[in-house]
């Protein structure tokens, strides 16, 4: 019986998790530094993922422009920024989209997942994942 309910019990929190939505508001942080950096909305439109940027944390670049970005997003605000664009669900995890990097103005391929319900995996990579950048969000309440 004891094996049953602890099964039971790996069997509920798997499947819990699993149910948790990406959607919502998440705290960046830096990779190289572990600052963090800004406040990210996750958002579904027309069945694919999004996010932008609704607040820049560091002072010093609550006005900041991206400056490297290309096409329409060139020179735009960070603040209100979409970073993450076009993810599609795969199983437990979101991709085939794309990430900008404001810092360098650069599209990257992009994979989410949720590790718990408040900590965000975001896998930025060129090519195939293994060929990445990995950061941990986690969620604002």
């Amino acid at each position: 019986m004891y094996k049953f309910c602890v099964l039971l019990l790996f069997v509920f929190f798997s499947i819990n998790v699993n149910s948790q939505s990406i959607l919502g508001k998440w705290k960046t942080i830096d990779d190289e530094t572990g600052e963090a950096k800004s406040i990210v909305e996750v958002f579904s439109k027309s069945g694919k993922i999004y996010a932008k940027v609704v607040e820049v944390l560091d002072l010093g670049h609550k006005n900041s422009l991206c400056q490297k970005c290309a096409d329409e997003d060139k020179n735009k605000p960070i603040l209100g920024l979409t970073i993450i664009k076009g993810l599609s669900k795969d199983g437990s995890e979101y991709n085939s989209g794309e990430i900008l990097d404001p810092k360098n103005g650069k599209l990257y391929k992009c994979a989410l997942s949720l590790e718990t319900k408040d900590k965000l995996k975001v896998r930025g990579y060129i090519g195939f994942s293994l060929l990445g950048r990995t950061q941990y969000w986690h969620r604002v309440n």
